[in-house]
């Protein structure tokens, strides 16, 4: 149904991933098991560096920054995803789903803000060792996450209002499992280059710039630990970067593939732009809090306490 004055539809209808409509039923279950485990492990994470002070530090703030983002953009989106799968729900309100994409674009922003910090918290930690408590005080640290959270509303808030008053004469039918940017600009009927240009300009200037800063703070890292008088201190040095490199690996690698198939591969299977998709959406919120959870031994360690504790 649309509204005849502006063309615009009461309702989109999510038809999910295109020529895998049969087997959406179960497609739904790793979604399901990432969404818990998504849940779970961010969860934990968060109660783990609240109940052990000695975790309040830079590096495991900005990761409860990420988990919270984390856990906020997993809610917005798979339940929906999941009532797709199930019930056959297709069925999503126009302001619904402009909510919908402007929460899944600021809060990836806000996730790649965030991997920023836990960057620069690396890169004062390693090359200015001595100046890192006083560099990276409390109010440092509250002031770059309210700089990051801010960031994500003010550069993406445009977004819903491009889109607010367009008309959508082509079709109400999104060929995807949840409503994003470039999703909807496909439908409409008009002029769309300017507000093309926004969202290509906003993403180069968020998660573009943002992975620009990361490596540069890596090269910098990396000319400091070679710099190291012995072998022993440089891997133990770079050790405290492992769980870091495989957070930005998970973030970035499906990022960067999603992008390049929405803006080049035009001859790529619709199927496969909606999987690359999930995956950025989807994998990274899971994937975090289980490598922390692996790989930083304080985290186990105040993870299991809170287990004891628990048992008592």
């Amino acid at each position: 149904m649309f509204n005849k004055t502006h063309h615009q539809p009461i309702t989109f209808l999510l038809m999910g991933i295109p020529g895998l409509e049969a087997a959406h039923i179960w497609i739904s279950i790793p979604f399901c098991l990432v969404y818990v485990l998504a849940l779970v492990g961010n969860s934990a994470l968060l109660l783990t560096v609240k109940s052990d002070s000695k975790l309040h530090e830079p590096m495991y703030l900005f990761l409860c920054m990420l988990s919270v983002a984390d856990l906020m953009l997993t809610s917005s989106t798979l339940p929906k995803i999941l009532s797709l799968f199930w019930f056959k729900n297709r069925e999503i309100y126009f302001e619904a789903c402009l909510t919908q994409m402007y929460l899944i674009h600021s809060l990836t922003t806000m996730e790649s803000g965030f991997i920023l910090a836990m960057a620069f918290d690396r890169y004062v930690a390693i090359c200015h060792p001595l100046r890192h408590s006083t560099i990276l005080t409390t109010t440092v640290i509250a002031g770059l996450g309210l700089g990051i959270f801010f960031r994500g509303v003010v550069f993406l808030s445009p977004h819903p209002f491009l889109l607010r008053w367009l008309s959508y004469c082509k079709t109400n039918i999104i060929s995807h499992t949840y409503c994003e940017f470039m999703a909807l600009i496909k439908l409409v009927c008009g002029e769309t280059r300017i507000r093309r240009a926004y969202s290509l300009i906003v993403a180069f200037l968020t998660g573009g710039l943002d992975f620009i800063l990361i490596i540069c703070s890596y090269v910098l890292i990396l000319f400091t630990v070679f710099h190291l008088p012995s072998k022993a201190a440089r891997l133990k040095t770079l050790s405290t970067c492992g769980s870091h490199v495989w957070v930005i690996l998970v973030f970035y690698t499906p990022a960067f593939f999603s992008f390049l198939t929405h803006r080049f591969g035009h001859r790529i299977a619709p199927h496969v732009h909606i999987f690359i998709a999930n995956i950025y959406l989807l994998i990274p919120p899971m994937m975090n809090p289980i490598i922390y959870g692996v790989k930083t031994k304080r985290i186990r360690e105040g993870f299991f306490k809170i287990l004891r504790i628990k048992g008592v």
